[in-house]
């Protein structure tokens, strides 16, 4: 039996005899009937088109069973792995060690007739958008969008015709410099979260129906959390014990290591070396948020000040995100012949986030605390339960989608 969907006012309402969610085959085919109402929603499974899942390499950080399984707490169906902090990485500077603007500009007119999409930094929209008239037909596509003083030349690019689009994440358009208390090293993430002001100008710019800003992503960036150096009040280890258990991670993670003096009797004739960390560090901790999974509450928590309708979320979060990765044919809304992908969520239930109700690998996060609005029951990929709203259900039926991107 296929799932059968009304879709009622802005609901959309199951109509099976047993009033259960047997969704078998991994299709959906829309039912002529009325459905009984009730206070659940059906949305799309979101897609978020922006996770660090760290594997291989770094799976003390995340990885893809807890990071799928967070983000399937979530109502998240599909996550687009970002591997920039796995071991390899995919950018490094040793691996692009001569890429300037002409190297650039040779890329986009080879890409220019293809379905792909190039990515940049914020920091880079000037200098992209110089060179972005030599392939007009390549989509240019700016990640974590933060600073609201790039909004003005995207939306000149876009009036010039240039297929541009941006990004945001969900910490840039609820958090704020602010609130934030000094020492609290969770909130540390690149770009930086920005003030109340430059939050309101992003809600904005969101809510304008000819945005630059497309989609809303969670950049989720985890860590362990010794690298986010915490002070002792918010649950941090002495400098010290910091420093004595995770020597070995600290480095890696671009943390200052300093050398000693030299020794009188060294080993091997190196120098020791002594891990130097101040609980609270800004400059010094991991950048990076913890989120994936969190995006729907946030956003819904968020419209009731906001004037964000679910249909504005399910857009932004669903359906403009599978389009950006091309993957529309398959993801993003509940339409006949795309995958049984279904978040059931109750758009009333008000809930605060603990740590034990974290589901990343590492409970570290400035979320925790915070009351949300709206809370996923259930979680279904390709007709598959995989979130009954207390456990992840059934064994691990991810995949890994590597077909052709389509236009």
């Amino acid at each position: 039996m296929a799932l059968q969907v009304v879709l009622t006012s802005t609901r959309a309402i199951l109509t099976l005899p047993d009033n259960s969610l047997l969704l078998t085959p991994a299709t959906i085919t829309i039912s002529p009937h009325t459905g009984r109402i009730t206070s659940i929603i059906l949305l799309p499974g979101l897609v978020d088109a922006h996770v660090h899942l760290n594997e291989p390499g770094r799976t003390e950080w995340e990885g893809f069973e807890t990071g799928t399984r967070a983000a399937a707490a979530g109502g998240v169906t599909t996550v687009v792995d970002m591997p920039l902090n796995a071991i390899p990485p995919t950018t490094t500077v040793e691996e692009f060690p001569a890429v300037t603007p002409d190297d650039v500009a040779s890329a986009m007119r080879v890409l220019q007739n293809s379905p792909t999409t190039l990515i940049f930094e914020t920091s880079a929209v000037a200098e992209i958008l110089k060179l972005a008239p030599s392939a007009p037909a390549l989509h240019l596509h700016i990640v974590h969008l933060s600073a609201t003083e790039c909004i003005p030349l995207l939306r000149k690019a876009r009036a010039e015709g240039l297929k541009i689009t941006a990004e945001t994440c969900f910490h840039y358009l609820e958090l704020a410099a602010e609130s934030i208390e000094d020492g609290d090293t969770r909130h540390k993430c690149c770009p930086p979260i920005r003030t109340e002001k430059n939050r309101d100008a992003l809600w904005a710019e969101l809510m304008r129906p000819d945005s630059c800003i497309r989609t809303v992503v969670s950049d989720h960036s985890p860590c362990t959390p010794e690298l986010k150096i915490l002070p002792h009040r918010l649950g941090g280890q002495t400098a010290a014990a910091a420093a004595a258990s995770s020597t070995e991670t600290l480095a890696d993670s671009a943390i200052e290591v300093e050398p000693q003096e030299e020794e009188k009797e060294e080993k091997e004739g190196e120098a020791g070396r002594e891990t130097k960390v101040t609980p609270g560090d800004f400059m010094a901790a991991w950048g990076g948020i913890s989120s994936v999974g969190l995006g729907l509450p946030i956003l819904h928590t968020a419209a009731r000040e906001r004037n964000l309708s679910l249909s504005d979320i399910v857009r932004l979060c669903c359906v403009e995100t599978a389009r950006q990765v091309g993957l529309a044919h398959r993801k993003g809304s509940l339409k006949v012949g795309l995958d049984a992908d279904v978040c059931v969520f109750d758009d009333t239930e008000e809930w605060t986030l603990t740590r034990g109700e974290m589901r990343w690998k590492n409970n570290c996060s400035p979320w925790e605390g915070k009351v949300f609005c709206g809370r996923v029951k259930e979680t279904w990929v390709r007709g598959h339960r995989v979130w009954d709203g207390q456990h992840v259900v059934g064994k691990p039926l991810g995949e890994c989608i590597l077909e052709k991107r389509r236009v």
